[in-house]
Parts: structure tokens; sequence; C-alpha cells
């Protein structure tokens, strides 16, 4: 009896998501915003939500003749219970047409499969695993594939002479993407991996890993880090192991020199090569408003990132296609509507690419460097999408 009641009540549970998905205000349209709005990850979610509110206020909130509504839910970090709870609300709930914002993988991948039964659209606006958006035939992603953007930094490394590499990642699935894609293809280039290492997520004690990549003495390092705080320990570690005085230069991804954080780190960045597809100092005039709007709204100091960036990009996705489907909100139409999509954004050309949803783009190595008295991700080599 309790396993036909425990079924039943999962029928009503699944009829309610559908039902909630076919819902809707007339005249409304709402984009239910899933991110980190507190603790340690809280500059992650304000970025992107920064991005998503420049885009209303730069193009209205009214689209196809629809008002368009965000709702922000805050999960406070890697938290995929909480992220597929926030989901379920906003789907049954609060009937929202569109899912969106998610910084962390695990819990963009717990609401996968929300978005499929409920056939809403998933807008992924920074968790960067390969795999996501095969997790659902609703997800649309407009940050980035990690790794999609790993082998032009090894490249770029055996070019230089970094022919010995010591990988260090972070401990969850997208570091261990990271890990793979750099192993395969900085090998493939010619290279030696000297050793690896997997730290935990949120780890702010780089000491014991340092110090052996010190006696090992590699090249480079190559590592893939979280920004924020552990960005921070990671760079003030490197630089109180004298690793660059000894001769092992740092490449990695754009986390280790993530631009909200960059100016605390004081002169530990400089020379920090990274490969990303984003600089708040990209020469262009798009980006050039955006970065003056953004510190409009957040302060003269604050600093965009690929996050915001990519929730601005988002917003204007979502914009194309309500005006192609005229404000019309099936999920199929809409992710239909999304595929072959190009925009201009402010790091430049993008396309979500019509057979696996996921997002085209540049990728472009940078240096740390000051420029007028503040540090910089400087571009200095563009690499054009495959």
């Amino acid at each position: 009896m309790k396993g036909r009641q425990a079924g039943l009540r999962c029928g009503l549970a699944a009829g309610a998501l559908i039902a909630a998905a076919c819902a809707q205000a007339q005249g409304v349209v709402k984009v239910g915003f899933i991110g980190e709005m507190s603790g340690p990850f809280a500059e992650f979610g304000k970025q992107m939500e920064t991005g998503v509110q420049l885009y209303l206020k730069e193009h209205g909130d009214t689209v196809a003749g629809k008002k368009v509504v965000v709702i922000v839910k805050d999960v406070g970090g890697p938290n995929p219970e909480l992220a597929k709870r926030h989901a379920q609300e906003l789907v049954v709930r609060d009937k929202v047409d569109f899912i969106a914002g998610f910084a962390f993988s695990p819990n963009a991948l717990a609401v996968a499969p929300l978005a499929t039964e409920a056939r809403k659209p998933m807008v992924i606006m920074n968790a960067a695993s390969g795999s996501l958006p095969s997790t659902s035939p609703y997800i649309v992603r407009t940050s980035f594939s990690l790794p999609a953007i790993v082998p032009p930094i090894s490249q770029w490394m055996i070019k230089q002479g970094y022919k010995t590499t010591y990988s260090m990642v972070a401990d969850y699935s997208p570091g261990h993407e990271v890990e793979a894609a750099f192993m395969d293809s900085y090998k493939k280039a010619g290279g030696t991996v000297a050793g690896s290492v997997r730290t935990p997520l949120s780890t702010m004690d780089f000491s014991a890993y340092m110090q052996k990549i010190k006696d090992l003495k590699p090249s480079a390092v190559f590592a893939f880090v979280n920004g924020a705080d552990v960005a921070q320990s990671f760079m003030r570690e490197y630089r109180a192991r004298n690793l660059a005085e000894g001769g092992i230069a740092m490449v990695g991804t754009g986390d280790i020199t993530d631009e909200p954080t960059i100016d605390s780190m004081g002169d530990t960045p400089l020379g920090v090569v990274t490969g990303y597809p984003y600089s708040m100092d990209h020469d262009s005039p798009l980006n050039k408003k955006f970065v003056q709007a953004f510190k409009a709204a957040r302060g003269q100091q604050a600093r965009p990132n690929i996050m915001a960036v990519a929730g601005y990009d988002g917003m204007a996705l979502i914009y194309e296609a309500l005006r192609k489907t005229q404000g019309k909100t099936d999920g199929d139409a809409l992710i239909a509507a999304m595929k072959g999509v190009k925009l201009e954004s402010p790091r430049g050309p993008i396309e979500i690419d019509a057979a696996t949803r996921d997002i085209k783009q540049r990728v472009y190595m940078r240096k740390v460097q000051r420029v007028d008295g503040r540090l910089a991700n400087v571009e200095f080599e563009t690499i054009e999408p495959r």
C-alpha cells in the first residue's frame, strides 16, 4: 500500500510539473534564475545577474509583445539538491518559461532532467562541464565548455617550449574533464606530463602541492581552480614558493586570474598566461560599452568577467528566440529558434551550434600586465573556433 501511495505521489508530482509547463500568464514571460547570491561564491551569481539586468536595461523588458520578468533563486554554491528544489518551485509554482543561471555544473546536472520533463529551455550562463548540453535536449549554453578551450592552451604551451608540465585541477566533474582534455592535447602536441593532482573544490591551502611541483621542476604548471578566494590562495602560494623564480611558468584557464579578484592578488599574478573566451580589456566598442555599464551598476572598482557576459548573452539569446517565435513560449519551438543563432557579444562573435546547442566562440590567450595602474588580462593571441 505504501508503495502504491509513493507511486501515486510521484505520478502527481510529474503531472503537476507537466501541467505547470503548459500554464502561462498572458503577456508575461518568466525567466527563473538560479545563482550563487550568497556565501563564498556570491560574486559568481552577482556577475551573472548583473549581466542579465544590463541586457534588460539596455534593450527594455518587453520583447515580441511580452513583458520579461526575472525571478532570482539563491543556491549559495555547489548544492545540487537545493538547485533541483528551486527549479521545481520555479516550474510548478512560478510557472517560468525559461530556467537560467548555474555557476556550477553539478547544480545544472541536477536540474537537467526537470528541464526535459517540463520542456523548459535551460540557458547555462557559466557551468562549463563539456557534457552538459547532452544531458537534456532543452539545454543551451552561452558561457563556454572547458574541454573546448583547453587544447588551444596546450598547443600554445608547446610552442613556447614548455615541454614538461604538472597538471593541477579542482576535484569535481569539470576539473576531471579539464584534466583529461589537457593530458590528451598536451601529449599529442609533444609534451610530457610530469605529474598531476586533483585538489578539493574549495581548498585554500596549496602549500603541499606547490612544494611538490617545486621539487619536480617541470617547465610549467597547468592549472584549473575556481576563482574568488580559491584563486587568490592559489596564486599567493605559487609566488610564496618562488616557482616563477625557479623557471616554472604558470599557465591555465582564466579562472586563476579572474577579473573580480585579480587586484586583491597584489603582484602575484603578473606574467601569468591564461586562455579564455573573454577579458574585461577586450578591445571592441560593444565591450567598452558593456564594461562602462557594468561599472555604473556595480561601482567604478567593479570588474565584469565571463559570467557577466554570458548572463548578458543569455538574455540576448532568449530575446532572439522569442522574436522568432513571436512571443510563443512552447519549449520545443524556443529551442529550435535558438539553434544556429549568431550574436555579437562583448567578447566578440558567438554562435549556438545547431547540432550540439553549445556555444562556438574565440579563445584568447592573455597575459597579466599592469594597465593604467591596475592588473589586466591583456589579450595577445586570438584562436578562432573550428
